[in-house]
């Protein structure tokens, strides 16, 4: 099982990567409150049951696609524990197959390594190359955790704040499915 840090309410004292440290900063300017933890690195969701336990909220999985030319990417949020399935994936959205983006197009876009992906990694892409999906299921609960752009680190955000606040603030426009 995975170490959890106790519930922390302020930024890291230092950062991981770029993306990390633009997430803290756009929490901090939009006054948007939030709960931490630090912890052993969480790659897989399996990883993901003791972190749910310490933030009190389900985690969502974050998943970087594209189509078969890499030039449409996709940010996926889902629940946690639901698997994903290119061909449901494909069929909300009516498009054609899908796959995962390369680590090194992850890097690039939202600059998170793999297992770091959040829908917080938006900020790190202001050019908007990559279109938020958003699984219904995923954002119903009133609050719901995720990593801050490390492996190391996951948060739990109001739901709410992160449809209506952070992620207007990146401008991106979401998609429901």
């Amino acid at each position: 099982m995975i170490h959890t840090s106790e519930i922390k309410t302020t930024a890291p004292e230092e950062f991981v990567n770029e993306t990390q440290r633009k997430v803290y900063a756009a929490l901090e300017r939009l006054e948007i409150p939030f709960v931490r933890i630090d912890n052993d690195p969480a790659v897989t969701m399996e990883d993901c049951i003791a972190i749910d336990q310490a933030l009190g909220a389900p985690t969502v999985k974050t998943l970087l696609l594209c189509n078969r030319q890499q030039t449409v990417f996709y940010l996926y949020v889902m629940p946690g524990d639901k698997p994903f399935s290119t061909k449901d994936f494909g069929a909300a959205l009516q498009i054609s197959r899908v796959s995962f983006a390369p680590a090194a197009m992850l890097q690039e876009f939202l600059g998170t390594e793999v297992g770091a992906t959040t829908p917080l990694s938006l900020v790190a892409d202001p050019e908007n190359r990559v279109r938020l999906i958003l699984d219904k299921a995923a954002v119903a609960p009133e609050s719901i955790g995720f990593p801050d752009g490390t492996t190391t680190c996951y948060m739990r955000l109001r739901t709410a704040d992160l449809l209506e606040r952070f992620i207007p603030e990146t401008g991106h426009e979401p998609t429901f499915i």
